[in-house]
């Protein structure tokens, strides 16, 4: 217990590798290694192609998705704050991407991300772990859903063999060009498509010991082998991509070497090639959109791997863990990585108990890039967009989207709807922009409808029936006003500011249920102070003390210093007004 606390203790304040720390201090033994390298080596097999489909999907060759998987899959798990969460490309990051390659090339996407690290990094160094659960559920639920669609129609590219480019332009843009050229499908490439995916989404319940992913690709290969000897050949990696080899020659597939880090330089034309001022404030807005989704994915992430393994991760941690993977996957040419959902689970759900079996993943894809690049490149396209797709359905979760449009309050659904609607018609962007801005205004209305004004004196309200407010005369009235009062709900308070009778000698403003005031809520209760105030009135503010002590502060800078009374209690406020008319 004692060593658990201190390692708790020095992980607040030093959240590096803060997962690793409590698997030693728990005892890592070899059992659970065991277990983490039947976990592991599951967790690889599925990662292996679906990092290279990633990496095409957003415009750039396999290789560049492989590099990712190998370096952010090692680095963040031993430097981050969860223990089974498993880190690299993942589909959300396509449609953020895809545009970036499009128009600044590699050597943009590489300086994106390492901006973005960089962001990430200071996230974590700030604290700002716990602001994941500021996102509405509906958001997330919108974006995901929305970028789900663009992933699933965009594959559909490659897995009917159309050739075609939509490296540019918004989604409506896309599908008018997959519309108009359905006409081509190519069906040999089809046929590869749809066997890969109806035997990823079922090839479980026919082989349980085999990957469904690995089943579905390896029955792609075959036929396309199959298409191939009849005089019918599709496209695979090998076709379509080509590596340059240590000695400049020109290869099909992929590269059976290592990553290797690559320092900035200013040797122009360079991919690492320093960016000057003008492009690093071009680089600055999607560099962020990329550290806040990778933020925001990664802790989605985290904690789902905490309700599947019962574990507790480490936000800020985890924060840094994913800034410097995504530091190194840039500095080896890999693209931005983030955690991924459902290799996390295939982790847990295989038996993997610590981050180690995350980095073992990533070292077993090294090895099968090494070892097996050849027939690595006899992947069939068509099999990639199949993976995609597969991906884009689960990821979708289009059942609680539609329980949520069903069950959930009409503003929750507005926002779910505009941000899925944005997501897919323009972008992720404007799709999380709006719908928080949406979402928050709601929120605001909802607030202000909460917050409200009574006036009460000793023939308005039954409410003044205490023995201490029972004692006040004719000529007080209370100004009552409960909930949080800030820039929503300044204006209601005011509405209120014109009821004083002549009578009414004191006005008692009771701010005791006023947990929460801003700078609004302060001017709000100055103007109503000044309002009241002449000649021999008087006004005095019950609250707690917090509250109070920001009024006094806002009062004591204006002229109505020293013409207000602060009484901690309503119950005080009889004997301070016969102490001001005794006065």
């Amino acid at each position: 217990m004692i060593a658990a606390s201190a390692t708790a203790n020095k992980a607040s304040w030093f959240p590096i590798g803060t997962a690793v720390r409590a698997t030693l201090a728990e005892g890592y033994n070899l059992e659970k290694f065991k277990r983490d390298m039947v976990a592991a080596f599951v967790v690889s097999l599925v990662a292996l192609p679906l990092s290279m489909a990633l990496s095409i999907a957003v415009g750039l060759p396999p290789q560049h998705g492989l590099y990712t998987a190998i370096i952010a899959g090692f680095v963040t798990p031993l430097l981050g704050g969860s223990k089974v969460q498993v880190s690299g490309p993942t589909a959300a990051f396509v449609v953020i991407l895809a545009p970036i390659v499009s128009e600044y090339g590699l050597h943009g996407l590489i300086w994106c991300q390492l901006i973005a690290g960089v962001f990430l990094l200071a996230f974590g160094v700030l604290r700002l772990g716990r602001l994941i659960s500021y996102v509405p559920y509906p958001v997330t639920t919108g974006f995901t859903a929305g970028i789900a669609v663009i992933l699933g129609v965009i594959s559909l590219n490659d897995m009917l063999g159309l050739g075609l480019n939509l490296s540019k332009g918004h989604f409506p843009e896309k599908v008018s060009l997959l519309a108009q050229n359905i006409g081509n499908t190519n069906p040999y490439e089809a046929a590869v498509g749809f066997t890969a995916l109806l035997l990823i989404i079922y090839g479980q319940k026919i082989i349980r010991i085999i990957p469904s992913t690995i089943l579905g690709v390896g029955a792609a290969i075959g036929l396309s082998m199959l298409f191939a000897h009849m005089g019918h050949p599709v496209e695979t990696l090998a076709s379509k991509f080509h590596y340059t080899t240590l000695d400049g020659s020109i290869m099909p597939g992929i590269p059976p070497y290592a990553p290797s880090i690559n320092l900035p330089t200013h040797t122009p034309g360079q991919w690492y090639t320093i960016p000057s001022v003008a492009e690093f404030k071009i680089y600055l807005y999607p560099a962020l959109v990329i550290a806040f989704l990778a933020a925001l994915e990664s802790l989605l992430s985290a904690t789902v791997a905490d309700s599947m393994a019962r574990t507790k991760h480490n936000p800020n941690g985890e924060l840094l863990g994913i800034g410097f993977g995504n530091l190194a996957s840039g500095l080896c040419a890999g693209i931005p990585a983030t955690g991924a959902i459902a290799r996390t689970a295939a982790l847990i759900n295989n038996g993997g108990v610590s981050p180690f079996a995350s980095a073992i993943h990533a070292l077993l894809i090294l090895a099968y890039m090494m070892a097996l690049a050849p027939y690595i490149g006899e992947i069939p396209m068509a099999a990639l967009a199949a993976i995609l797709i597969n991906t884009a359905y689960r990821m979708s979760h289009w059942r609680q989207f539609v329980h949520t449009v069903k069950i959930a309050p009409r503003s929750d659904v507005v926002v779910l709807l505009a941000c899925f609607v944005l997501t897919v018609a323009i972008d992720m962007v404007a799709g999380v922009s709006v719908g928080m801005a949406i979402a928050a205004l709601l929120l605001m209305k909802r607030v202000t409808e909460m917050t409200h004004v009574e006036l009460e004196n000793d023939k308005t309200s039954d409410a003044l029936t205490e023995d201490a407010i029972s004692r006040l005369p004719r000529d007080v009235m209370v100004y009552r006003i409960r909930g949080p009062l800030f820039f929503s709900t300044a204006e209601k308070v005011m509405d209120q500011a014109d009821f004083m009778l002549e009578h009414v000698k004191t006005l008692v403003v009771d701010l005791a249920d006023v947990d929460f005031i801003d700078m609004s809520g302060l001017v709000a209760i100055q103007s109503l102070v000044e309002t009241v105030v002449h000649g021999k009135r008087r006004v005095m503010l019950v609250g707690n003390s917090n509250v109070l002590e920001s009024v006094k502060r806002k009062l004591d800078a204006s002229p109505m210093a020293g013409k207000v009374d602060y009484v901690s209690q309503m119950a005080d406020v009889a004997n301070a007004i016969t102490a001001f008319k005794t006065a």
